[in-house]
């Protein structure tokens, strides 16, 4: 399996372990588009009253997957949050949250509030 097979397989899970949490996934891979500097955000989740903006990592233990979000690509999450939110108005109000979600294996770990917004 290559790294990007890998990488599909991890957002799955996380995707389904979201699920199985009762969050609702309303955008994957959501990509804001060229000239914002933000990249690609992997999931979008609704729970409750709490709009979720989540990056997946899949790495060889758990313990590297810790580091994998550098402080760079956090920011980059963070404006793709902001432009998201620009654009569907219906979540004004709403809590934000940025959750990180690392798997290794078949080992999953969700971190409510890894990071947050400015």
């Amino acid at each position: 399996m290559n790294k990007k097979q890998k990488g599909n397989l991890a957002e799955m899970l996380a995707r389904m372990v979201l699920r199985l949490k009762f969050y609702r996934i309303i955008e994957q891979n959501y990509i804001t588009g060229r000239g914002f500097g933000c990249g690609e955000i992997d999931i979008v989740a609704l729970k409750g009253k709490t709009i979720v903006f989540a990056e997946v990592k899949e790495r060889q233990d758990i313990k590297s997957a810790l580091y994998a979000i550098k402080p760079a690509q956090q920011k980059r999450i963070l404006r793709a949050a902001e432009v998201y939110l620009a654009r569907h108005r219906e979540f004004r109000g709403y809590d934000v949250r940025f959750d990180a979600i690392f798997v290794a294996r078949w080992h999953l770990k969700h971190y409510k509030n890894a990071f947050q917004m400015r």
